[in-house]
């Protein structure tokens, strides 16, 4: 419905329209307050600057326009009981959401001294963008909000995420026309094709162009109305139009097209769950809100325009302290809202008022999806114990790991068949990465057409498969965020095309369990394989081990590194991580064939420790110290270190040798860092006061370091590991151009206990000729040679 068309007629008759435009006033009253009063909230007394914050921050161009969707579906929740969520794209409009959530009462109900009364109202405008407040966004601190919006390009993707397997809940998403200009919006979009009508529930979204961003026009937002509706139809949608700036027909239209967008899906849904299935992809209705930036506000200030314009997307009067003329036109503005015909004399909102707003938890700052640690429910796990590699002795067996740990997920994803409460997503690597055994127990969601040939795609499966990590990441942290669990599993070069949507998860994390009434819920959990170590027909492109060092940067208590080294390990691992919650777990893992170092029984007491002593590597005496520390995490690191070990112990019988393998990477930090650190006692019993240590590590040095600096024998510590050289090549030569490899470790080893690079210099020289015969070799036949790919570890049985 455009401008054009619009008529005082609608579904709103002349009482309720009056009410609801009210309500509007009120929130929109309340958001001006938050940014700009430190008391005085309801002008009882004249203006004057001491009424006003030393330091002026918030967003106002798009807050209005948020207003006017919250009071909108307010209506449609009463008048349908719906369930609704609301995702605000646009999170920098956090004074809209705090103020609907403080008129609708929920935000009261969470912060008792944030009253619905005067003093309440003093508190809820001081505390915006004010040291000991609340941050100017829609963050985790306020009601109703699983989704910040600091970043933009992660609305869209969130809503679907928490609308899958959510079959009654509608979620509200309204998207911002700068957010709209984002890589991963506008690959957001195709989640539709991924929507099942029977399973999953519905997403709204509502794009908001107000056509300017900071100090530019947006590109959705000066596009015509036939090019957007060629657009969104081509993404599968059918679009409505809301356009205009006066209020009366904005109000009935908006009322109009949310109840034809509800009553659409409603359809939808009905018509597949009858029959049991979508006889084709469903064309879910979207809308489009064209609105003024800065709707209501100044028009204009100092003879510039405003309203309309890109300068009210902040503060659009900015000297009101010093300048009269300013303090007077922010008056007006605030006046003009008539807040004593909306709050009454205790400063309350009028009954006629708050009676608008949905009651309970049908409150959108109450719905206990946006607070989806009360909806949790434990995920239902197999025993890993049944799934066990055998290993009758170090190396005498070969597996995938990531294979073995497919076997597991299948059966977890069976376990979950009736909740529907366990999701996998991969970026159309889930057969690559090893774990396809999943495809025995469920499928690849998928909604567009089904072609007879095609491999596990139903428009019932649970596995969720696109070529956009930013898709994955999105779906699993709204997946998560309302209630559920999941998994994801990702190259591991390529995980870093989500490193920020990472912070921004971790940062929710650690303001959310600072939040006695967010509820905790379940870990974000990646699978990091086809790692640095094995891309041999991939090459350098897709070598790179730095997402580790990105997660080692944030808070102690919210992430988890884990470098298992065999099947069983992993096995454990995965266990671990999915009985967790309010983590980030990352495994790091390969899927190649690799010997299998540990029965499972020695894997679980090894992974509780997270580090150990492999006592079957080493050769030191019972009550001695060794003369040097081979210590190892990952699993190549592993592989290549054990072979280091067999060659000095075969070359050097009289080098006392200590093997100390990592699984949990965050144990090398100190106890005061990060609770799985070790004790300086723990630490020095391990790796010693005073002897070498060679450390064979999976991705960048420097990280050890880092996690190692105030270690007594941090001096001492050498260690190796990707140096950011790589090509297609074979897997050991890999380590070599890294070295990583067996020799350069054990020449370390050798370089490094005081006076044997003297005494065993003869040794020394054949290392270094290997290395050349290595070189040669590869080079000449194309792959290792037949010592390298056929040595064991020599105890095996």
């Amino acid at each position: 419905m455009t401008e054009a068309t619009m008529t005082l007629d609608g579904p709103l008759g002349k009482d309720e329209l009056d009410l609801i435009h009210r309500y509007w006033k009120a929130a929109n009253f309340l958001s001006v307050g938050q940014i700009y009063l430190l008391d005085n909230p309801l002008l009882r007394q004249p203006l004057t600057r001491d009424h006003i914050k030393p330091r002026l921050l918030g967003h106002w161009g798009t807050t209005p326009g948020l207003n006017f969707i919250y009071a909108h579906l307010n209506r449609v929740i009463r008048a349908r009981d719906a369930n609704v969520i609301y995702i605000c794209g646009p999170g920098h409009g956090g004074p809209g959401m705090v103020a609907n959530t403080y008129l609708e009462g929920s935000y009261s109900e969470i912060y008792p001294d944030v009253a619905q009364d005067a003093d309440g109202l003093a508190k809820l405008v001081r505390q915006f963008s004010f040291p000991g407040g609340i941050p100017s966004h829609a963050s985790a601190d306020t009601p109703g909000s699983i989704h910040e919006g600091g970043e933009l390009g992660y609305a869209l993707v969130h809503a679907y995420g928490a609308a899958f397997d959510n079959p009654s809940l509608v979620v509200a998403c309204v998207i911002g026309d700068g957010e709209a200009e984002t890589g991963p919006l506008a690959a957001s979009w195709h989640s539709n094709k991924f929507l099942s009508p029977v399973h999953d529930g519905a997403v709204l979204p509502i794009l908001h162009l107000n056509g300017y961003k900071i100090a530019n026009p947006t590109v959705l937002g000066r596009m015509s109305d036939a090019e957007l509706e060629q657009l969104f139809s081509g993404f599968g949608y059918e679009p409505f139009f809301v356009e205009g700036s006066d209020p009366e027909p904005m109000h009935q239209a908006m009322a109009a097209t949310l109840d034809t967008a509800f009553g659409r899906i409603a359809a939808i849904q009905a018509e597949a769950r009858a029959a049991g299935h979508a006889h084709a992809r469903p064309r879910w209705p979207m809308i489009i809100l064209r609105s003024p930036k800065g709707w209501t506000g100044p028009k204009e200030v100092d003879g510039k325009k405003v309203e309309g314009f890109w300068r009210a997307h902040q503060v659009p009067i900015a000297n009101v302290r010093d300048n009269a003329g300013h303090l007077a036109l922010l008056d007006a503005w605030l006046r003009s809202y008539e807040p004593d015909t909306l709050f009454d004399e205790k400063g309350r909102l009028m009954p006629e008022l708050a009676a608008l707003a949905p009651s309970g938890n049908r409150r959108m700052g109450a719905n206990p999806h946006a607070n989806g640690g009360l909806l949790k429910r434990e995920l239902k796990l197999p025993d890993f114990h049944d799934y066990a590699v055998a290993v009758p002795s170090p190396g005498a067996t070969t597996a995938e790991a990531t294979r073995v740990m497919g076997s597991f997920l299948r059966d977890v994803m069976a376990m979950s068949a009736e909740t529907r409460n366990f999701r996998i997503m991969g970026p159309d690597e889930t057969a690559s990465n090893r774990l396809d055994a999943v495809f025995e127990t469920t499928d690849r969601v998928w909604m567009e057409g089904i072609e007879s040939y095609d491999d596990h795609l139903s428009q019932d499966g649970r596995v969720m498969e696109v070529l956009s990590e930013h898709l994955c990441q999105g779906w699993l942290e709204g997946y998560l965020l309302t209630g559920r669990h999941g998994f994801f599993s990702c190259y591991e070069a390529f995980i870093h095309i989500i490193d920020s949507m990472f912070n921004q998860h971790a940062k929710w994390l650690k303001v959310s369990r600072d939040l006695a009434w967010r509820r905790p819920i379940a870990s974000l959990n990646y699978l990091l394989t086809s790692h640095v170590w094995r891309q041999d027909h991939n090459g350098f492109s897709h070598q790179d081990p730095g997402f580790v060092d990105l997660v080692a940067n944030k808070k102690a208590d919210i992430v988890r590194i884990y470098l298992p080294p065999d099947a069983n390990t992993l096995l454990w691992t995965t266990d671990h991580v999915l009985r967790t919650y309010d983590r980030i777990n990352v495994i790091v893992a390969g899927k190649q064939p690799a010997p299998q170092w540990l029965t499972m029984d020695e894997a679980v007491l090894h992974c509780e420790a997270g580090i150990g002593i492999w006592t079957f590597a080493g050769n030191e005496d019972d009550h001695g110290e060794p003369d040097v520390v081979m210590a190892c995490a990952g699993d190549v690191p592993t592989l290549e270190t054990l072979a280091a070990v067999d060659i000095l112990r075969k070359a050097l019988p009289q080098l006392k040798v200590r093997v100390v393998n990592v699984v949990d990477l965050m144990t090398l930090q100190a106890k005061e860092q990060h609770p799985h650190g070790l004790t300086e006692r723990e630490f020095e019993s391990l790796f010693t006061r005073d002897k070498p240590v060679i450390f064979a590590y999976h991705g960048y040095p420097y990280l050890i370091h880092r996690l190692t600096y105030r270690r007594t024998n941090h001096q001492r510590l050498h260690v190796r590991g990707f140096v950011e050289e790589g090509t297609t090549t074979t897997p050991f030569d890999m380590t070599v151009m890294n070295g990583l490899d067996r020799y350069h470790l054990a020449m370390s080893a050798i370089e490094r206990v005081p006076g044997l690079a003297v005494s065993a210099a003869a040794v020394m020289q054949k290392l270094r000729d290997k290395l050349i015969e290595h070189h040669r070799y590869v080079r000449a036949h194309g792959e290792d040679m037949p010592e390298i790919r056929d040595w064991v570890w020599p105890g095996r049985g």
